[in-house]
């Protein structure tokens, strides 16, 4: 359990972290490193929410699991982990923690080889945003003091991380909408480059496709540089002519 002086230290920790810039990422580091110091544990994951597919997903964690980040999903009351997102309550489990009823294992995570396990909804507004996972390799008895911080972190933070979600999907947003423009102009190019070449040689348009396609693989430069240059030939010969 964590002294008075180390719950003023969470304390302050929360107030940085609520009033900061900090990256998704970063701000997730942030929440297991004072639940690390919060409840002493010897491993902590964060799951977030994935409302499209009604799923928790792993998204940070104390002991490395670099290859199931993004990847390691469970369903919305599946497991421990899935009942506490389904319900938005905290789960405590001093021992035996797999021998729970709700409990399911996941291959390749050690920490459900692990006997004690502390399980918190993060929340914002009411909202699912998340699930801390706290785990303790032997049997901890987790106090109410110790529970009442963690649930204080998942509230306080919940809404930051809420808000850190909200400008990562704008942000993911406005690269697919430029991504988009991207694409659009470069087919107006191809368009156009395509018509000057069917004029210029009396070839159909799938010829002066397949013509514009096969000199970008043997050059090995995109068909928008291509398209530009054909263009931009077209322009100058037109402006020669008229001069």
């Amino acid at each position: 359990m964590a002294s008075s002086e180390s719950q003023v230290s969470i304390f302050h920790r929360i107030s940085n972290i609520v009033s900061s810039d900090l990256s998704l990422d970063e701000m997730l580091g942030e929440v297991i490193g004072l639940t690390v110091q919060a409840t002493g544990c010897d491993a902590c994951l964060v799951y977030l929410i994935d409302h499209e597919s009604n799923e928790v997903v792993l998204r940070a964690s104390q002991v490395p699991h670099a290859t199931d980040l993004g990847m390691l999903r469970m369903k919305v009351g599946e497991g421990v982990t899935g009942w506490v997102a389904e319900h938005k309550s905290v789960v405590a489990l001093s021992s035996n923690a797999a021998q729970d009823a709700r409990f399911k294992r996941f291959q390749g995570l050690i920490e459900d080889t692990y006997q004690a396990f502390l399980s918190v909804p993060l929340v914002s507004g009411g909202e699912l945003i998340g699930v801390v996972n706290v785990h303790h390799r032997d049997s901890h008895e987790h106090t109410p003091e110790e529970t009442s911080i963690l649930v204080f972190i998942g509230e306080q933070l919940g809404v930051t991380i809420s808000k850190s979600l909200l400008a990562e999907e704008n942000a993911r947003l406005l690269e697919e909408t430029q991504e988009m423009k991207r694409e659009l102009q470069t087919r107006k190019l191809v368009e156009r480059a395509k018509g000057i070449l069917q004029q210029r040689h009396s070839i159909t348009e799938e010829e002066a496709y397949l013509r514009l396609r096969n000199q970008s693989r043997r050059l090995r430069r995109p068909m928008k540089e291509l398209a530009e240059a054909i263009i931009l030939s077209e322009d100058l010969n037109r402006e020669e002519q008229s001069n």
